[in-house]
C-alpha cells in the first residue's frame, strides 16, 4: 500500500465518531457480516445526487479500507440519480492524500484508475447513474451519502439494503479560500468512518 495512505489510516481516529454515527455505521457493519456469514461477494454501491464528490470519497475510501484490514471479496462501486463528472478537487484531494490517478479518457466525464497499491487493481471511478450497467443489478447494498439521493431514490431496485449513512456537502466550499480545508476534512471524514467499519470487521 502507498506509504501515504497507510500513515493517513493509521493516523484516523475512531474514537472521535460520535456515538450516533456509530449506529447508523452497525447497519453496514451488520449487512456486510450477513454476507460473509453466507459466504458470498460484498457489493457496496455508494450513491449520492450526482456521482461527482462524496460517492467517490466513499467508493474509494472503503476499497481502500477492505484492502487495509485484509477484507477479502468487498467490491465497492459508485452512482448517481443522474451523470455528470468527477469534481476535480475530489481527484486532487486524493492523489495530495497518496492515491495515484490515472486518466483513462479526455471526455467532458472522464473515466479515472485510481490506485491505492502498488500491486492492487484500480478503483475504476467515473460518475454515472446508480443502475448504470458498470454496476452491479443485484446482490448489492445501496448506501445513500446524502440527502437528495436518500429522498429521490426512495427504491433502490435490486438493492438486498438500503443504507442512509450521509454527509455533508463539500460543494458549499467552492469557490471560497476554506475550499481545500473543506474537501479535505470530508474526506479525512469518509475514511475514518470507513476505517471503523472495516476495524469493527477485522475484529469480528
Amino acid at each position: 500500500m502507498n506509504l501515504k495512505i497507510r500513515e493517513i489510516i493509521t493516523q484516523l481516529s475512531t474514537e472521535r465518531i460520535s456515538e450516533e454515527r456509530k449506529i447508523i455505521l452497525q447497519f453496514l457493519i451488520q449487512f456486510i457480516l450477513s454476507k460473509f456469514s453466507k459466504n458470498e461477494k460484498v457489493r457496496l454501491n455508494f450513491i449520492c445526487t450526482h456521482n461527482s464528490r462524496r460517492s467517490h470519497l466513499s467508493q474509494i475510501w472503503a476499497q481502500t479500507l477492505a484492502y487495509y484490514y485484509q477484507i477479502e471479496n468487498v467490491f465497492c462501486y459508485s452512482g448517481g440519480t443522474e451523470a455528470t463528472a468527477m469534481f476535480p478537487k475530489i481527484s486532487e484531494t486524493l492523489q495530495n492524500q497518496g492515491f495515484e490517478f490515472l486518466k483513462l479518457s479526455e471526455t467532458e466525464n472522464p473515466v479515472y484508475a485510481v490506485k491505492f497499491a502498488e500491486n492492487e487493481p484500480a478503483v475504476i471511478c467515473f460518475s454515472k447513474k446508480h443502475n448504470d450497467d458498470f454496476n452491479p443489478k443485484s446482490e448489492f447494498a445501496a448506501i445513500l451519502t446524502c440527502d437528495s439521493a436518500d429522498e429521490n431514490c426512495p427504491i433502490v431496485f435490486g438493492a438486498e439494503a438500503r443504507i442512509p449513512i450521509k454527509y455533508e456537502d463539500p460543494k458549499k466550499s467552492d469557490g471560497t479560500p476554506e475550499m481545500n480545508e473543506t474537501y479535505l476534512n470530508r474526506s479525512l471524514e469518509i475514511a475514518t468512518e470507513m476505517k471503523f467499519v472495516f476495524e469493527n470487521l477485522r475484529k469480528s
